[in-house]
């Protein structure tokens, strides 16, 4: 059996550069997407992992921030660029929000294991707050639109693709016509009705399932409350789902031990796992909530 410090374990093959913003741009209220040339790591980025990234030649804030990839950047078939969206709430990324193209950052990555080659005729993506972020890029690969990874990755393309987005209102909606203009089914819930259905992502994603007939994948990110009350709907439908949890990381390869969720073994017990390296995307299952 492999010790779980195995060095295999560990982020052995992520590249760390210095590199400089190329946009940062408002999605909406308090949200941003930041893309930055990083052809060596966009190349190898694949759907659900996650990069570090510092202001460089700064220490404060002194720990990097975990960001999701959105989507690559291509021109003329060359992979050149990242783009991550991020909600400005803390020092971290407040500042971010402030920089302008030119700035320089340390990013380092990618990072984690991604969302595996899995095809679906019915995808269901169910993003909360900004849970939406790791979405973009699996939509396009699950399209047949584009590969990634090097070597890229083959993935059966799916018939449907339906993403339930829940916020807290319409002005904190980021990326909807990104996902419509790859044709997307997007359904909305909002807390307070301003956009779509007024209550839950749930409620919204209980809709779907009760009308769906094809085989369907579900994968999801966003605050735990909604991450195990989705687990608790794929289970009760028998549907195979995904989380990528939010867990706070400080490292970003698996030294520190502050991401450890509780997931389940073949016996049923539970062990800590590290989120950023055994994870970010874990099966609902076999997580103990």
């Amino acid at each position: 059996m492999t010790s779980p410090l195995h060095a295999l374990y560990y982020a052995d093959h992520a590249v760390q550069q210095d590199v400089a913003i190329a946009e940062n741009v408002r999605m909406a209220r308090d949200t941003y997407r930041l893309r930055f040339e990083c052809p060596q790591i966009a190349r190898r980025a694949l759907p659900g992992q996650f990069f570090m990234l510092r202001l460089a030649g700064v220490n404060d804030p002194l720990i990097g921030r975990a960001l999701a990839l959105y989507d690559t950047v291509e021109t003329d078939g060359a992979t050149w660029g990242i783009d991550v969206v991020y909600l400005a709430k803390g020092k971290f990324t407040r500042r971010l929000a402030e920089c302008l193209p030119g700035a320089r950052l340390t990013v380092w990555g990618p990072l984690g294991n991604g969302f595996p080659a899995r095809g679906a005729e019915h995808l269901v993506m169910v993003a909360g707050g900004i849970g939406q972020t790791p979405f973009l890029a699996l939509a396009t690969e699950s399209l047949g639109l584009r590969q990634y990874g090097d070597p890229p990755r083959a993935v059966t393309p799916a018939a449907q693709i339906t993403l339930c987005y829940g916020a807290r209102s319409s002005e904190y909606l980021a990326g909807v016509e990104d996902f419509q203009r790859l044709g997307v089914d997007v359904r909305i819930s909002t807390d307070d009705g301003s956009c779509g259905h007024r209550g839950l992502v749930t409620d919204v994603l209980n809709q779907v399932l009760a009308a769906n007939t094809a085989p369907c994948r579900i994968v999801t990110c966003g605050p735990e409350v909604m991450l195990e009350a989705v687990a608790k709907l794929a289970q009760r439908h028998q549907t195979p789902c995904e989380v990528s949890l939010e867990t706070p990381m400080a490292c970003g390869i698996g030294i520190c031990f502050s991401c450890v969720a509780k997931i389940k073994d073949a016996r049923g017990d539970w062990d800590y796992k590290r989120t950023c390296v055994e994870g970010p995307v874990f099966d609902a299952a076999e997580i103990a909530w």
